[in-house]
């Protein structure tokens, strides 16, 4: 569980510089280059059009060098986690038909998934869903395991649950799961 919470919250939070990053190059950006335009308009006039370019690309460079930095920053940070995300991949990515049996007779045929109000969904299962996304380095196993109707599986894609979804899975399956079986959702592979 502390490793879901830690794995979600930091993609959220690069998501979140990378967005803020974008806005601040923009902002940056759009801003010098309006002060650069009362300022020439103000000043004397330059007698070439080059000039002019070069006057006001000097000032958004200026003013976007250190949030480009950043950005850059940024994208290497997330293309080192997507590569390991890529080493830690299960060689298997389908589950075998014993897990798929187990899966469907633990969620007892009906979606696992969560619907409108943080309820189960009322739709029966069709799919098995990697609960953790195999494409993140979700391990291909009876305890990744999720029922899931075609709507629900779609929805949720290869996105990372957050903790909450992940509790709240874990509490419903007490509900219908036998006691001694597995309630706990998700798992990650190792890195190779």
């Amino acid at each position: 569980m502390l490793e879901l919470k830690r794995i979600y919250w930091t993609r959220q939070l690069l998501r979140l510089a990378m967005a803020a990053l974008t806005v601040w190059i923009f902002a940056g950006a759009i801003l010098s280059l309006v002060a650069r335009s009362g300022h020439v308009a103000a000043d004397r006039r330059p007698n070439s059009v080059t000039a002019v370019f070069t006057e006001m690309f000097g000032g958004v460079l200026a003013a976007v060098a250190l949030p480009g930095v950043l950005a850059v920053v940024l994208t290497m940070i997330v293309a080192i986690i997507r590569g390991r995300d890529v080493r830690r991949r299960d060689p298997v990515r389908r589950f075998s038909r014993q897990q798929r049996r187990e899966g469907m007779s633990r969620a007892e045929g009906q979606c696992e998934m969560e619907a409108g109000f943080r309820r189960r969904c009322a739709r029966p299962a069709e799919h098995g869903d990697h609960f953790y996304p195999w494409s993140k380095g979700g391990s291909t196993s009876l305890q990744n395991f999720v029922a899931a109707c075609s709507r629900c599986n779609r929805a949720k894609g290869a996105q990372i649950p957050s903790p909450g979804q992940q509790e709240r899975l874990e509490r419903r399956r007490r509900t219908y799961v036998t006691l001694g079986d597995a309630v706990a959702v998700g798992e990650r592979q190792p890195l190779r």
